[in-house]
């Protein structure tokens, strides 16, 4: 459960006929409570992501984020490259998102990814933070076997600082 009040739901490309397969538990990893997606991701059948998703807002509605500069994560993983995904009410079809990626590494890092670096995939709108619907975390687009715990996903704001 997040402190929206959404549930974390795994998501994997058996929904369209892929073979990979994912896990997402709870768990505590080097004295941090975290959530954690693992499993293997397969190309075969068309296939080749697992994914945590969180619906933003326990009503389907939408989340307006136009006070933050972007998402914050601390995440510990195996080296691999991961991706968050954002849905909005301009993503009509699944297979539309708004894409960012990032490394893990062995060790809890903080990463943050400015909307800026969302990028559309198989759309052409631009991102409209002012509605956000779904957030993922996302392993996708190789084989490969994936685990990454997730110990704080967030938005963040940079605040400028004006000085006389």
């Amino acid at each position: 459960m997040s402190n929206l009040g959404t549930r974390w739901q795994g998501v994997s490309d058996e929904v369209m006929g892929g073979v990979s397969k994912a896990s997402i538990v709870s768990s505590v990893v080097e004295d941090r409570s975290c959530m954690v997606l693992s499993g293997q991701v397969s190309l075969e059948n068309n296939g080749g992501f697992i994914q945590a998703a969180l619906n933003l807002d326990p009503g389907n509605g939408i989340f307006d984020a136009s006070h933050y500069s972007g998402i914050h994560l601390v995440v510990r993983g195996n080296e691999e490259q991961y991706s968050v995904h954002i849905r909005t009410p301009d993503n009509t079809r699944s297979w539309q998102s708004y894409r960012s990626h990032f490394f893990s590494s062995t060790d809890w890092t903080n990463i943050e990814l400015p909307f800026s670096s969302f990028t559309p995939h198989r759309l052409t709108k631009p991102l409209d933070i002012t509605g956000l619907r779904r957030i993922g975390v996302v392993a996708i687009g190789r084989a490969f076997y994936a685990d990454l715990a997730v110990s704080e996903i967030s938005f963040y704001r940079n605040l400028d600082i004006i000085s006389k």
